[in-house]
């Protein structure tokens, strides 16, 4: 029984991965082919591509009442996309961060992370009996994701010159929707096997849903990250290594949890623990720190990275 529900976890993985690269090369290519520049694809087509199956994996969750797969999921993913993929991702070179990500971008991941915290925190905040996430916290949610929405808006409005430096789109139009359309069928079917296989699993070998969702759910929702920015690091491309990782910890909050809180209504932590939070927010604080002193991420930041993503994983196997 366990070794089914195992195998079916990896295939599921494996397609929801192979989704994910779908879409983004696709939702990328039809990108190029309007002239897009490459920080906004990074921001937006890659972040979104790349978080689409956290979105895909919570809503199957939230339907089949998970809910610790939804939070953990989200959590998981955020926590890892920083400590993890920027920290390998600045192991194998320096990561260049510009002006404008370290003013307006990595404040609004903080803005967003703050948010989302302080909404999950009712027994700390006013002594509540459980944590709840309330509907009206999922459009409160998405009513601040706008404020990135816009601020991608003013970006494009304002771009005066658009980089024209690649190869050109990898498909034609045609191509990239066929695809694009591809990728997403991939990512449902994918999510649904992950969801129903993990949930099997942690009900069979007495692992709380909690440390499935943070640890192989979000690993393997965060593949797409991590291959993303590690290939775009050994090319050089270091603006989308990083807006992927912050854009898609946006997209996680704003997205991933803001649309399926909204639609099909509140849902409560009860696994979760102050911990995973302030592990969440640290990790937001020190991405921000670290790129606030130096416009970079260097070598020894990104073992840092490395180091707190061991000890904070390390807790939760522990307890």
């Amino acid at each position: 029984m366990i070794a089914i529900q195992i195998l079916i976890l990896v295939v599921g993985f494996i397609v929801l991965v192979k989704g994910a690269d779908l879409f983004v090369e696709a939702a990328s290519s039809l990108a190029e082919n309007f002239k897009v520049s490459k920080m906004l694809i990074a921001l937006t087509i890659v972040a979104f591509g790349t978080s689409a199956p956290e979105l895909a994996v919570s809503i199957k969750s939230i339907i089949s009442g998970n809910t610790e797969i939804l939070l953990g999921n989200v959590i998981g993913s955020n926590i890892l996309n920083i400590l993890l993929i920027l920290g390998v991702s600045s192991c194998i070179h320096a990561l260049n961060v510009k002006n404008a990500t370290v003013k307006k971008e990595l404040p609004i991941t903080i803005l967003m992370t703050s948010l989302f915290i302080v909404l999950i925190s009712d027994k700390f905040i006013s002594n509540a009996v459980d944590n709840l996430l309330t509907r009206s916290d999922g459009i409160t949610i998405l009513l601040f994701f706008t404020i990135f929405i816009y601020y991608l808006f003013t970006v494009m409005k304002n771009k005066k010159e658009i980089e024209d430096d690649s190869d050109g789109p990898k498909y034609g139009i045609l191509k990239s929707i066929i695809f694009t359309l591809v990728g997403i069928v991939c990512l449902i079917l994918g999510s649904s096997a992950v969801v129903d296989s993990a949930s099997s699993i942690a009900k069979i070998i007495g692992i709380s849903e909690r440390i499935i969702s943070l640890t192989i759910i979000a690993l393997g929702t965060s593949l797409p990250e991590l291959v993303t920015s590690v290939v775009a690091t050994k090319k050089g491309e270091y603006d989308i290594a990083i807006g992927n990782v912050v854009g898609s910890n946006i997209f996680n909050i704003g997205i991933v949890i803001g649309i399926p809180i909204s639609l099909f209504g509140g849902i409560k932590s009860i696994g979760f623990t102050s911990i995973d939070l302030l592990a969440l927010f640290v990790s937001t604080l020190a991405l921000f720190a670290f790129c606030f002193k130096d416009h970079k991420i260097s070598r020894k930041e990104g073992v840092a990275f490395i180091i707190m993503f061991i000890v904070y994983y390390a807790t939760l196997f522990i307890k």
